[in-house]
């Protein structure tokens, strides 16, 4: 199946949040414009979030399907590739070669996402992953079987992850190499309500330490589960290890057709990248030399990018944003700068939350967190934070 040359199409390769929000918003701008859709997967919508809580909900991965990919197609009117790996892109005559032939593009977005990090350690084959809702279907079975799961990494998922399956009646362990769980986003002073509400629900938290190695407790017995050794030298018995540590932009494509990439695909405030025809969005990109991993940019950008296609150059501008914490014991949110020596803290508690405030030398607010009872002191702190 080849196309004609001298496409006006927009064509999006991927088709996660970041893809499928920015068609929406394509389509609220403009009825008529072509819009190919180019996915490995079968581009079914899906909200992602909701991973970090699919064990206490009971909930499947075919059931987290809101709308398939051909129902999306027809709903937005756009023409999808699903199971259409693109193998390469030739910027100079603007076309794709994909498993399914060779299209032209007039403009193209780089939608590709991030992958779960796995490190390299003796045994990361045992590892399992939950960044997608294809990595839930495979390890599905195996996480409803599992009574003993550890989960490598105390970050914002990895701490969701654990007070979830500890909620459905895992036996949990969370293990992180930090003295305190979401230490790139918190001093560990107030991550201790947290570690609180996480040992309350039963997890057991190792920090301060790594998995060293993963082995089977009997090579001739694989139903008899894992053998996991700590870098301390313990040695923990577990039925599943899930890798919570990170993503990492898929930069293989932008790599091999020559864009400028770091820490991500490196696009202006545009979101254009060192292509003039080829922009990028979601997790595999680098704005202002930072990954914006979150929902919230994402949306953003989808509004701006849509109107720049549409021929009205639109920059990225973004407010404070509020980062949620999603773990219901003790559930937290935090907006602006919240890390750095320089800053001072002035908290609040009291028996059921707290209210911390982070200010610079000028004494302006820089940043919070808010965790307990006190989530509802957000929105007024988030309005006080400088744009």
């Amino acid at each position: 199946m080849n196309a004609t040359p001298g496409s006006d199409e927009i064509v999006v390769i991927g088709s996660g949040f970041a893809a499928q929000q920015l068609v929406k918003s394509l389509r609220k701008l403009d009825g008529e414009q072509p819009i190919r859709l180019i996915t490995a997967d079968s581009g079914d919508e899906y909200n992602k979030p909701d991973l970090s809580h699919v064990t206490s909900r009971d909930c499947s991965a075919a059931a987290m399907t809101r709308l398939s990919g051909a129902a999306f197609a027809e709903q937005q009117r756009i023409t999808l590739l699903p199971h259409c790996p693109v193998l390469g892109i030739d910027p100079a005559r603007r076309t794709l070669l994909t498993a399914q032939g060779t299209f032209p593009y007039g403009q193209l977005v780089l939608a590709t996402g991030a992958s779960a990090v796995r490190p390299e350690i003796p045994g990361s084959e045992y590892l399992i992953t939950l960044n997608s809702q294809q990595e839930y279907a495979a390890a599905e079975a195996g996480i409803r079987q599992a009574s003993r799961i550890l989960v490598l990494g105390a970050g914002l998922i990895g701490c969701e992850l654990a007070m979830d399956m500890a909620s459905a009646g895992k036996e949990v362990t969370l293990v992180d190499l930090a003295e305190s769980p979401l230490s790139t986003l918190l001093p560990a002073a107030l991550s201790q309500p947290l570690q609180q509400a996480l040992r309350e629900q039963g997890v057991n938290l190792l920090l301060g330490q790594g998995v060293a190695g993963i082995g089977p407790q009997d090579p001739d017995r694989p139903n008899d589960g894992l053998r996991v050794t700590l870098s301390d030298g313990l040695v923990s018995a577990q039925d599943l290890v899930i890798a919570a540590i990170g993503l990492k932009p898929n930069l293989t494509l932008a790599e091999s057709t020559g864009l400028e990439v770091g820490r991500g695909i490196r696009v202006d405030d545009c979101l254009q990248t060192s292509d003039p025809h080829i922009f990028a969005l979601g997790d595999a990109i680098e704005w202002r030399g930072q990954p914006l991993p979150f929902l919230q940019p994402i949306v953003l950008g989808a509004n701006a990018l849509a109107k720049t296609l549409l021929g009205t150059p639109t920059a990225l501008t973004l407010p404070p944003m509020l980062v949620k914490v999603k773990t219901p014991r003790y559930p937290l949110q935090l907006a602006g700068r919240t890390r750095g020596d320089d800053l001072a803290w002035q908290c609040r508690w009291n028996g059921a939350g707290m209210m911390a405030e982070a200010r610079g030398e000028d004494g302006e607010l820089c940043g919070f967190v808010v965790g307990g009872d006190q989530m509802s002191a957000a929105f007024p702190l988030l309005r006080q934070l400088p744009r």
